[in-house]
C-alpha cells in the first residue's frame, strides 16, 4: 500500500482559512523588509524572522501579523502575495482556496480601495491560468480595529468588490470585540444582505460566548476555528445539529499557545462529537506548515485514518462557495481518490 504522505499529496483539497498576509513565503517577507528597511521591525535574514515568528501567545501573535502587513505598500505587492499563494497551494493540489484579505491594513495606510481591488481581480485570474487554483476571496475586519475599520470595509464590499469576493469575516482580538458588537451586527447584517457569506473567526482565543454571537448575531454560516466550543454542551449541540463548519487549525493553535501541544489539539473529539470540520492552515509560513503537513500531522500526531483523512478534504469542498457543478466535480475527483489504492 501507498505511504500516508502518498495519499495525501494526490489527494484533491480546498483551503478556506488561509490569510492573505500570513500566506507570504519566508523569501517574500525577507524581499519586503529588505525594500522597506523602516518597516516595522521585521527583520531582513532568515534566522532572525525564524526568532520573531516564535510567538508568546496571541496578541504578541497579532502584533507581529501587523508588523508584516505593514511592508504591504503597494498593489503590486498584493498581486504578487495572491499568485504566491496559489503556487505554494497548487504544489499541495489544492484546487481551490478562499483567502482571507483585511483591506482596512492596506486602505487606510493609503492604498486606493480602487487599486486594490483590481490587484486581488488581476491575481484571481492569474492564480487560476498559471497554476490552476480558483480563488475567492474574504473580506474581513481585525477585531480591534473597530467600528471604523468594520464600516471601511463593509463600503470596500459593497461599492467596489472584488469579482472573486464571496465571503464577510471578522478576525483579530476576539476580547476586543463585545465594545463593538452592535456595530459588527450591524456590517454583518448589511454584507449578509448583500449576498455575501458571513464567515466570522470564534472561539479561538475566547469561550463559547463569542462563537455564541457568531451564530445569533453575526449569522455565521462558517465558524473559524470554533475550539472553545467543547466547553458548553448546548453549543456543542447546537453544532452538531445545524452542522456549521468549523475551520479547524491544529498548527496555529499550537503556534499562538491556544492549545499546549499538537497530540493536545481536539481536532479528534471535534469529529467524535459529529461536528461538522474542515482542516486548514492559516498563516502557514509563520507557523511553519502547509496544508499537506497539516494533513499529514493529523495522521501522525492525531491518529486520524486515510478514510477520516479524506473525509476533511471532502468536508473542505462541502463548506466552500463553489457552485454545486465544481462542487460535485472536486468531490468526484476526491472520491475516486480515496478508493484508489497503489
Amino acid at each position: 500500500m501507498e505511504s500516508i504522505e502518498a495519499f495525501i499529496d494526490r489527494l484533491p483539497k480546498a483551503e478556506l482559512h488561509l490569510h492573505l498576509v500570513g500566506s507570504a513565503s519566508v523569501p517574500t517577507v525577507l524581499e519586503l523588509a529588505r525594500r522597506h528597511p523602516d518597516g516595522a521591525g521585521v527583520p531582513a535574514s532568515a534566522a532572525e524572522l525564524a526568532a520573531f515568528y516564535e510567538f508568546r501567545d496571541f496578541p504578541h501573535f497579532s502584533q507581529v501579523y501587523g508588523a508584516v502587513s505593514r511592508l504591504v505598500r503597494e498593489p503590486a505587492d498584493v498581486a504578487e502575495l495572491v499568485v504566491g499563494a496559489a503556487r505554494d497551494l497548487a504544489r499541495q493540489n489544492v484546487r481551490y482556496a478562499e483567502l482571507t484579505v483585511t483591506p482596512y491594513t492596506f486602505t487606510s495606510a493609503g492604498m486606493p480601495a480602487d487599486e486594490l481591488t483590481e490587484a486581488l481581480d488581476i491575481a484571481a485570474r492569474s492564480a487560476g491560468r498559471e497554476h490552476g487554483v480558483r480563488m475567492a476571496y474574504i473580506f474581513d475586519v481585525a477585531g480591534e480595529y473597530g467600528a471604523p475599520a468594520a464600516y471601511a470595509t463593509l463600503e470596500h464590499a459593497l461599492t467596489r468588490p472584488p469579482g472573486a469576493l464571496t465571503g464577510f469575516g471578522l478576525a483579530g482580538i476576539e476580547q476586543a470585540r463585545p465594545r463593538f458588537a452592535e456595530e459588527f451586527r450591524s456590517v454583518f447584517a448589511s454584507a449578509v444582505a448583500a449576498g455575501l457569506h458571513s464567515v466570522p473567526h470564534a472561539g479561538e482565543m475566547s469561550g463559547p460566548a463569542t462563537i455564541w454571537e457568531a451564530l445569533d448575531g453575526l449569522r455565521a454560516e462558517r465558524i473559524g476555528h470554533g475550539l472553545s466550543c467543547l466547553g458548553d454542551p448546548a453549543l456543542v449541540a447546537r453544532l452538531r445539529e445545524s452542522q456549521v463548519p468549523l475551520e479547524v487549525c491544529p498548527t496555529s493553535n499550537v503556534c499562538t499557545r491556544q492549545v499546549p501541544g499538537l497530540a493536545a489539539h481536539p481536532l479528534p473529539r471535534l469529529l467524535a462529537e459529529g461536528l461538522f470540520v474542515t482542516l486548514n492552515s492559516d498563516d502557514p509560513p509563520m507557523f511553519g506548515t502547509t496544508l499537506t503537513e497539516e494533513y499529514q500531522r493529523a495522521a501522525s500526531v492525531l491518529g486520524l485514518s486515510r478514510d477520516q483523512l479524506a473525509e476533511l478534504a471532502a468536508n473542505g469542498v462541502r463548506a466552500s462557495f463553489l457552485d454545486p457543478g465544481a462542487k460535485q466535480a472536486l468531490l468526484a475527483e476526491i472520491a475516486v481518490s480515496a478508493e484508489t489504492r497503489a
